[in-house]
């Protein structure tokens, strides 16, 4: 395997390249994982896209995300960085506490919402089938 050294402009398009397809990877299963959410409930779909657990989740994992690849690509491995520069060092700084920050939210989100179960029918008041 070929090493494209990140400091030419040659090794610079291909990790931005392979970076931008990482990208593109991950957000097509989100969508994946979010079609097959939508198609397995089958009562109460408000409360299901409503709900703070669902959206807690999602923040966790972005900042999990964000936390993870700020630490290998941007600190560890230098393939890239958020924004380079003089300052790229508070650019990736950046990066990580706002990824910490929905890893925090996330979690506080779903610690505070009721887990739902969209197997079953919605009770009287929670709302109409969607």
């Amino acid at each position: 395997m070929k090493y494209y050294d990140p400091r030419t402009v040659s090794g610079l398009e291909m990790n931005t390249l392979w970076d931008g397809v990482f990208h593109t990877v991950c957000w097509i299963a989100v969508l994946l994982g979010l079609a097959v959410l939508y198609s397995r409930v089958t009562h109460n779909r408000r409360a299901v896209w409503t709900s703070p657990v669902l959206w807690g989740w999602m923040l966790t994992g972005w900042g999990l995300f964000n936390l993870v690849e700020g630490l290998l690509d941007h600190q560890i491995l230098g393939i890239h960085h958020v924004h380079g520069g003089p300052h790229q060092a508070w650019w990736d700084a950046g990066f990580l506490v706002l990824g910490g920050l929905f890893l925090a939210g996330g979690h506080l989100l779903r610690r505070g919402g009721r887990p739902f179960d969209p197997g079953t029918p919605a009770e009287y008041g929670e709302g109409r089938r969607a």
